[in-house]
């Protein structure tokens, strides 16, 4: 991917009526992925669907494997799917979504990925154009061209939307849910990610006139706009996100007119009077009752845990993971390590070279290499797991009833490669697993694991087992000639289209009657 020179700036802000805020972004400059996230639900259920959002979108984009417009659909299916059993198993989040915009910068392009009414507008030359399409009723009959922009902006179903990210179950192809589209990024344009708590409060014309306004200082114009949302009423939160081109030249405007920023009758005096004495009121508000809400700020700084190292602190994984706290990173330099490896919540676990950091079976332990229990939001990645006849492994990796991360590892000749157990959402992205005793993979129990564009070859049992009401994703995978064991909720036409079969090419292999556990995919 060629990195485009552009600047950046993004803020979110509650507005003037709620007192919480539901909407997230995400900014990674380096990698060219820029995300608005507009919770629904109410109190803590939409912002925790608008950060399970952020989570597994970072996770999948930030592997570069498969085509941009293929992670951008697997990253928004996880999404959805891990909000939505996220809600079943817990009531105060019943009901819980979001809607959601992201955009992916790959050379001298941006892939977009939309659902709900959040927006991306590209300003160009004196132009505004909205690329998006709003999944809404109103949203709808504007883009048909059947309402004005001012008349959406007020009608009173403004706020309903027919696509959310998280209330039902869905694929990644699945058709009439997520929108994808490729479009150009030249280096005069500017991209701009909102909420609808700018876009209803105001009018395209106005957002343009304002990021022209402030070429080459995008952060002047997310204040000014998220300003301009919260003086026409401020009546939800607003997010705004501006990626500028580096030669992105704006037109010269007169200063900005408080009195256009509404549609509202009366003096320009009058509205003048009413929005100080409204500042007044709220500012002398929110002093009084700031130590009533507001929690005291915890400064926190992520940090990166090294092992290994001449010098470093720390010798032994074990060792470094127990001083680790939740955000922190792990970083193990090249070598082979002797000991049993427990993923702890929030922490990510990382070879500093992939394959260079060796994990071999503990002393007196046949395993796993690698273990969770109970674990959320953890990631390892980089590291080969090696089992041998001196060294064996009854388990490369263990993952119960957790939520873990799993890429770009290599495990070689253990007895199971991954095992997964009880309920979660784990992700295995690009691993390779292979010359296993047993199972590639096995999974038991009612999780819903992603299997995504992971290799499984030469395992002597099933490439991949799934049983005891396991309902695996599986998309990109490339299998050798071991069966794959699948229950009969797993479509079959899917798998064999979505993954690679080495002995009869891509869709190869048949499934015979499915026996009592479920099938097996020859």
């Amino acid at each position: 991917m060629v990195k485009a020179k552009v600047k950046i700036a993004g803020d979110s802000n509650p507005g003037r009526v709620r007192q919480n805020n539901e909407d997230a972004l995400h900014i990674d400059a380096d990698r060219g992925i820029f995300l608005v996230v507009d919770g629904i639900g109410g109190q803590a259920a939409g912002e925790k669907a608008a950060e399970i959002a952020v989570a597994r979108l970072r996770a999948r984009l930030e592997r570069q494997t498969g085509t941009t417009e293929q992670r951008i659909r697997e990253a928004i299916t996880m999404a959805n799917n891990e909000i939505l059993r996220a809600a079943q198993t817990n009531p105060e989040w019943e009901g819980m979504a979001c809607v959601l915009t992201v955009a992916v910068f790959d050379n001298g392009s941006a892939v977009v990925g939309h659902v709900g009414d959040s927006r991306l507008y590209q300003i160009r030359r004196g132009e505004i154009r909205k690329i998006t399409h709003d999944h809404s009723p109103v949203g709808e009959r504007e883009d048909n061209r059947e309402l004005s922009e001012a008349e959406a902006m007020r009608h009173p179903r403004r706020n309903e939307v027919f696509r959310d990210v998280g209330s039902e179950e869905h694929a990644p192809d699945d058709a009439d849910f997520i929108e994808v589209q490729r479009i150009p990024f030249e280096p005069d344009s500017a991209l701009l990610l909102c909420s609808d708590g700018l876009s209803d409060q105001v009018p395209s014309n106005e957002i343009r006139e304002a990021v022209e306004r402030h070429a080459g200082n995008p952060e002047a114009a997310v204040r000014e706009l998220i300003e301009a949302a919260n003086r026409a009423g401020g009546k939800d939160n607003v997010t705004v996100l501006v990626v500028e081109g580096e030669q992105f030249v704006g037109q010269v405007f007169p200063p900005v007119s408080h009195s256009s920023l509404s549609e509202q009758g009366g003096s320009w005096l009058g509205r003048a009077a009413w929005f100080v004495a409204g500042l007044l009121v709220a500012a002398a508000a929110a002093w009084f009752s700031r130590s009533l809400w507001m929690p005291r700020p915890v400064l926190f700084t992520p940090r990166v845990l090294v092992v290994g190292a001449t010098g470093a602190p720390f010798t032994s994984i074990a060792a470094a993971l127990a001083e680790a706290r939740p955000g922190d990173t792990v970083d193990v330099e090249g070598g082979e390590y002797r000991e049993q490896v427990t993923l702890k919540t929030g922490v990510s676990l990382r070879s500093h070279l992939p394959r260079l950091a060796i994990l071999r079976a503990a002393p007196m332990s046949p395993g796993p290499a690698v273990a969770a229990d109970g674990v959320k939001d953890a990631r390892i990645s980089g590291f080969l797991i090696k089992a041998d006849e001196q060294m064996p492994l009854t388990e490369g990796i263990a993952l119960n009833h957790s939520d873990v991360e799993v890429d770009d590892m290599e495990v070689w000749g253990a007895g199971v490669g991954i095992a997964i157990r009880g309920e979660g959402s784990p992700v295995l992205l690009g691993n390779a697993i292979h010359d296993c005793a047993r199972e590639g993979v096995l999974i038991l129990g009612p999780s819903t694991p992603w299997i995504l564009h992971n290799s499984l070859q030469r395992n002597k049992g099933a490439a991949l087992a799934a049983r005891e009401g396991a309902r695996p994703a599986l998309v990109g995978n490339v299998f050798d000639r071991s069966a794959l064991e699948l229950p009969p909720e797993v479509p079959t036409a899917t798998v064999k289209e979505k993954n690679y079969f080495l002995d009869a090419g891509r869709g190869g292999g048949r499934r015979p009657e499915a026996p009592e556990r479920g099938g097996r995919l020859q």
